[in-house]
């Protein structure tokens, strides 16, 4: 595996573990951390040993946010020449499942992230904000857009013009998690629901995150047509075989991605 100064990245029997590493920070997030997180979920999207991502922090937070004495003095010409946000725009298109084990402080760019992932699992405890109306800035790595997808425009706007805490018990009510564990068993937990993923057949679960993806943005019948068009796709895989012939014969299914 590389070796990074922000995070920490492993193979864990199939699944592929990203651990921001700036304890001491927060895992607060600067250009060099994000690159390097793209790089780590690009890498386990290439390696056909790894069947799913996990993104998580080291220490008491997942993240509490961009690194603000790396901004401070930015202006918008700095900001547009560097490109900022894409590899944020990357990020989106990860193939495998990403998933977010998340617990402390999930703030402003750390929220954006955790966004980023397609099932998140939180510690108790865990809060979840927005801060950037406090500094007279707001989100700009997807913030806006992927909370309004997800919570609707009249909460997300309470949320992000307030920049106030959002409790676990807040979070899944309105469907920003999936899941609310014990701190001590969220890695158990995550990588219990990751094991899972990483037994069904790859190709399913690629093109299932394709279409979901698709169905945020699709009308009805456009959504309806490209899932149509996947699932006649399955049909020339191996894996549709094996997994229908094990049905018919009554033994558990060997995929092979392919």
């Amino acid at each position: 595996m590389k070796t990074y100064e922000y995070i920490e990245a492993s193979n864990q029997n199939g699944i592929g573990l990203i651990e921001l590493n700036r304890p001491s920070q927060y895992n607060a997030l600067n250009r060099k951390m994000v690159r390097e997180i793209l790089h780590a979920a690009q890498d386990f999207d290439q390696n056909v040993e790894v069947l799913a991502i996990v993104i998580t922090g080291k220490g008491r937070a997942f993240s509490a946010g961009a690194d603000i004495d790396e901004m401070a003095e930015d202006n918008s010409i700095r900001l547009e020449l560097l490109n900022q946000f894409a590899d944020w725009d990357q990020l989106a298109l990860i193939k495998k499942p990403l998933i977010g084990a998340v617990k402390g402080f999930v703030f402003g760019g750390g929220f954006e992230l955790a966004l980023c992932c397609d099932l998140l699992i939180a510690a108790e405890g865990t809060e979840f904000s927005f801060p950037e109306v406090n500094l007279g800035v707001m989100p700009g790595a997807g913030g806006t857009q992927r909370l309004t997808k997800i919570v609707g425009r009249t909460k997300a706007l309470e949320w992000l013009w307030t920049g106030g805490r959002i409790t676990t018990a807040d979070a899944l009510q309105h469907g920003l998690i999936n899941r609310v564990v014990m701190p001590e068993l969220l890695m158990e937990e995550t990588l219990k629901t990751a094991r899972i993923i990483t037994q069904q057949a790859p190709l399913s679960i690629r093109l299932i995150k394709d279409s979901v993806n698709k169905a945020v943005d699709y009308s009805l019948y456009e959504g309806m047509q490209f899932e149509r068009k996947n699932f006649y796709l399955l049909f020339s895989s191996e894996d549709q075989k094996e997994g229908m012939n094990a049905f018919i014969e009554k033994r558990k299914p060997k995929f092979k991605g392919r």
